[in-house]
């Protein structure tokens, strides 16, 4: 008889909260660097000014919206995939082959970024607010209270964001496709981060994704690689930690499956 565990289906969830409780600071620096209008500080400048002007602990700024994010975008991503994938391969005896995962994670990641934009953006601007002068702070009190908010004052915002959603699921699906190779991810995906960053973030300025591409491409091509270091200095070990835990959840907790040899 031979003893294995299997992850239960909101592990994943679990296990990328702890990885963003670590590397939440990173993901905050890159926001601000990404909603700069131009080029004026670097990664450990905007470190600085974030501590000099409202201390330590506004690293931390947006946290509850940041987990809210994980447990809503990663829960789904992780849930889809690996519950189908552990399903199938019971059922065929074996791993699934490489493009049937391809397309699980994709439908995973697209599902995924159409359940957790709301909390993104919300994350977005919680993390942007320091930055502002006080008279211009949204001032969300926590992830729930930026969500109620939103529904409640930004009708039109919300009525754009919906016809953006499907935008940022399928970009989700790509990135949760390449977030195994770290760096390369980065370096793809980071134009459109860019974009969808200033979209969460804008007061109204901008009609869509295709505005907010032509507006950020007067900056020139820089402009689309805002926030790259933190991003990747973030994405790497985000990624390796989320599967750290979710492996210690899966040996500690998971599901015991028997099997006969």
């Amino acid at each position: 008889m031979t003893e294995t565990r299997i992850s239960r289906w909101y592990f994943g969830g679990i296990a990328s909260c702890a990885a963003a409780c670590c590397t939440h600071p990173l993901d905050l620096i890159k926001v601000h660097l990404q909603t700069q209008q131009e080029v004026k500080m670097r990664m450990t400048g905007m470190a600085m000014q974030v501590v000099r002007s409202d201390g330590v602990l506004a690293l931390y700024n947006g946290l509850s919206a940041s987990l809210c994010r994980q447990m809503t975008y990663s829960m789904t991503r992780f849930a889809i995939y690996e519950t189908v994938r552990d399903k199938i391969s019971s059922q065929n005896q074996g791993p699934m082959p490489f493009y049937q995962k391809i397309l699980l994670a994709a439908f995973g990641g697209l599902t995924g970024g159409f359940i957790g934009t709301p909390a993104d953006m919300v994350n977005v601007r919680m993390q942007n607010d320091v930055k502002l002068p006080p008279e211009l702070r949204r001032n969300y009190a926590h992830a729930l209270d930026g969500l109620a908010r939103v529904w409640k004052e930004g009708e039109n915002k919300k009525i754009r964001l919906q016809k953006n959603l499907t935008h940022f699921g399928i970009w989700r699906a790509v990135h949760f496709m390449f977030s195994s190779q770290g760096g390369c991810a980065t370096v793809l995906c980071q134009p459109m981060d860019v974009v969808k960053t200033r979209l969460m973030n804008s007061k109204g300025e901008y009609r869509g994704v295709i505005h907010c591409l032509s507006d950020t491409g007067k900056l020139g091509p820089k402009a689309f690689y805002k926030g790259l270091v933190p991003a990747g200095i973030r994405l790497i070990p985000h990624t390796v930690l989320t599967f750290i835990f979710l492996e210690q959840l899966r040996l500690y907790f998971g599901i015991r499956v028997v099997t006969s040899t």
